[in-house]
């Protein structure tokens, strides 16, 4: 048979995902996320701050071998957490367009992965904050990363407005949308839309 990207839906209900990834799906809405981001086949897609890789996994599916998703980690998350799981993921799935990629937030893509369509921080712009990473520089390389009217998609959980950004990033992983995109926006990006 053919390999070849599905929708959000068809991707969210193949049976090679696992129980773990699929109780998940409730709290996250993958088959919104997907379709509201616009994914679809022969993407080239990064997720930064993967993880152990669920939604890498989805956008993977997705995008089909005709695309490519870089899924990058830090050293510090690989080693906390996500190094066995992450691992296992990328055996058991066996979408080799599905690209673990080592790095550092500060430069977060190899020099391959360049005029993407889109780029993903799912659930994870708080902790940057929180650990108190150079964003400007993470921000510059996505933007230098991206095709010309690319697009970098950040959710969150959303802080007060005005709330002291580090503060409940640390104390609540939260985050102001506010403040997300004013940072953003320093970068050169411009928010086209939210949900």
């Amino acid at each position: 048979p053919t390999i070849r990207g599905v929708t959000p839906q068809e991707a969210v209900n193949d049976p090679a995902r696992t129980a773990e990834d699929k109780a998940l799906d409730a709290g996250r809405k993958p088959v919104d996320l997907l379709s509201f981001l616009g994914v679809g086949r022969g993407m080239k897609v990064a997720e930064l701050l993967a993880g152990t890789g669920y939604t890498a996994e989805l956008l993977a599916r997705v995008v089909g071998p005709e695309g490519m998703v870089y899924a990058e980690n830090p050293k510090g998350v690989l080693d906390a957490f996500a190094e066995k799981p992450w691992s296992e993921r990328l055996a058991r799935a066996k979408l080799p367009w599905l690209v673990r990629v080592d790095r550092e937030l500060y430069d977060p893509l190899p020099p391959e992965a360049k005029d993407l369509d889109l780029v993903v921080m799912n659930l994870v712009y708080h902790d940057t904050v929180a650990m108190g990473l150079d964003r400007t520089g993470m921000n510059n390389a996505i933007w230098k990363a991206l095709r010309p009217g690319g697009m970098l998609a950040i959710i969150d959980h959303s802080a007060a407005a005005g709330a002291d950004p580090v503060q409940t990033a640390k104390d609540l992983h939260r985050i102001d949308a506010k403040f997300v995109q004013t940072e953003v926006e320093q970068t050169g990006f411009a928010l086209e839309s939210t949900s």
